[in-house]
């Protein structure tokens, strides 16, 4: 994700980054104003068509369709920063929730009881980690870690991860409620954040698997096609070679508005706009390495 000064106004004008839409469409900007030029000579130096030609009414067209187009393109970029949103909002509750059981682990683990602190320690972040490289896979056939976790010999990568991680601390909770270390109330107090982690992937996976629907997303590309290769038609008789970079500026407006639409829409992925999920991973380890205490 992308940071930044929001008092650097000037700067941001004139700046060109990785992630802007500039250098994604530049060869299709410099092939819409090429057509527009040839739509333009061909109109008026050509075939000479008169002021009275039927083409000029393509202004009030236009006119209609634009407005048409705009309320498209703003419910499409809200859906999309909505998608976004939600897929923070979930983070942040797993940050919560992680060190949430990691005070409450912390407290209810006996001082001397190093073993199951250090293995805490490492399950707890464990389960950020496996939702990260699980939502950023196209399938879930991963390894979790490329060192073996001796707590954990066992993980099948062909199989859900982050349910298996949650599967070993909700067996290693029931354990320890059996052995006597942890009381019946203290396992339904941890219980009540163990729920959430799993309330996350869900909510996630619902985000990463139920994109906008492709009849909704085709027909706005097409929209935007036919706006704008018509849209010279009826400027060349009004602007003449003006048309070219009035063209090419509105490609540039709504395309921009549909590519950022699609990089939003999916806050799982690697883009510069998507979430800083392994980010977030490492602060979710260094806070519960700082809370559960392990000082022999």
């Amino acid at each position: 994700m992308i940071n930044y000064n929001t008092n650097e106004k000037i700067r941001d004008l004139f700046q060109l980054r990785k992630a802007d839409t500039v250098r994604k469409l530049l060869p299709l900007i410099i092939l819409v104003c090429a057509y527009s030029a040839l739509v333009v000579y061909v109109e008026r130096i050509g075939l000479q068509l008169p002021e009275t030609s039927p083409l000029k009414h393509f202004t009030t067209f236009h006119t209609l369709l634009g407005f048409v187009i705009s309320m498209l393109l703003v419910f499409r970029t809200n859906t999309a920063y909505d998608r976004w949103w939600e897929g923070r909002r979930q983070w942040g509750s797993l940050v919560n929730c992680s060190r949430n059981m990691a005070i409450k682990v912390n407290g209810y683990l006996p001082d001397e009881d190093f073993r199951n602190r250090d293995f805490f320690k490492k399950i707890i972040p464990l389960f950020a980690s496996a939702l990260r490289k699980h939502l950023q896979a196209e399938t879930t056939r991963l390894a979790l870690d490329t060192e073996p976790h001796p707590e954990i010999p066992d993980f099948d990568t062909t199989r859900h991860l982050p349910s298996q991680v949650a599967v070993v601390i909700s067996s290693k909770l029931t354990r320890l409620n059996k052995e006597g270390t942890i009381s019946g109330e203290q396992l339904i107090n941890i219980n009540a954040d163990f729920t959430t982690l799993m309330d996350v992937c869900g909510a996630c996976e619902r985000i990463k698997n139920t994109p906008i629907p492709f009849s909704y997303r085709a027909f706005i590309k097409k929209f935007i096609f036919l706006y704008i290769i018509t849209l010279p038609f009826g400027l060349a008789f009004t602007l003449h070679y003006m048309t070219v970079p009035i063209v090419g500026l509105a490609f540039y407006v709504l395309a921009s508005l549909e590519l950022i639409a699609e990089e939003i829409e999916d806050p799982f992925g690697k883009d510069d706009n998507d979430l800083p999920m392994e980010k977030m991973a490492g602060n979710i380890k260094k806070n519960v390495e700082d809370i559960i205490y392990t000082n022999r």
